[in-house]
């Protein structure tokens, strides 16, 4: 899964070495994402290359090779700005199992529905500053049902340290349901500007959104409301030791 500016660079990239048979420089990349700094293409590259999309070539000046395409490329996507959305898989991946049915003469009691929930790990999560951090499914995890509820459910694992005050570490592994609202005072995971997501607790201050850390090192950021989406609201917490 790539954000819009990974898929823009990616194409752009991709365009560009059809056209001429040579990579854009980084100063035509930051023109053509309309960037303020250089610093932003190679996060989007570094991001692209932990991705399996391009590659760097050693020792050669603009030595970049697209490696492969999204699968998803269509041309209905073209100029349409992208939404980030966990690929969450359907089925009972993710999902507490239904309440058991009451046994009667005709249908005898069901099997014990305790056993875990299967949850997909979807990356990384900064609890610091937002950084580009949400990816593919990668792998998944067994949890406990009553860890969960009714709902779809997606794993993130916290790099960061701005949440400790609200008990989640750098290394935590925190459980989401997937959801667009929240109340003020939940944490959430937040995407700004379809780019950045972060874990922070959602305060809602007149016509302004606020992302608040638990550190008083980090400040609270506030936004208007059309640059912040929640994507899913924290429901549990596993810590290894």
């Amino acid at each position: 899964m790539l954000t819009r500016k990974q898929h823009e660079l990616l194409m752009f990239i991709h365009e560009r070495m059809k056209e001429a048979g040579i990579p854009p420089s980084f100063d035509e990349m930051k023109d053509a994402l309309d960037l303020r700094s250089k610093s932003g293409i190679h996060r989007l590259i570094t991001a692209l290359e932990e991705r399996g999309f391009i590659r760097r070539l050693p020792n050669r000046a603009r030595a970049l090779e697209v490696i492969k395409l999204p699968d998803s490329m269509n041309p209905s996507l073209g100029g349409r700005k992208a939404r980030f959305e966990p690929s969450v898989i359907e089925g009972n991946l993710g999902k507490a199992p239904a309440a058991p049915q009451r046994a009667t003469p005709q249908a005898p009691a069901p099997v014990d529905s305790g056993r875990p929930v299967i949850v997909p790990v979807m990356g990384r999560i900064a609890a610091g500053t937002p950084i580009e951090a949400i990816q593919a499914h990668s792998h998944t995890i067994a949890v406990p049902p009553e860890m969960l509820g009714g709902g779809e459910h997606f794993a993130l694992e916290v790099r960061g340290d701005s949440m400790v005050e609200a008990g989640i570490f750098d290394g935590d592994t925190v459980l989401i349901k997937k959801q667009d609202t929240a109340g003020t005072g939940e944490i959430v995971v937040a995407l700004v500007d379809d780019e950045e997501a972060t874990l922070k607790r959602l305060r809602r201050k007149g016509n302004s959104v606020a992302l608040e850390a638990a550190n008083p090192a980090y400040e609270t950021r506030i936004f208007p409301p059309d640059r912040v989406k929640v994507q899913g609201r924290l429901v549990g917490l596993l810590r290894k030791y």
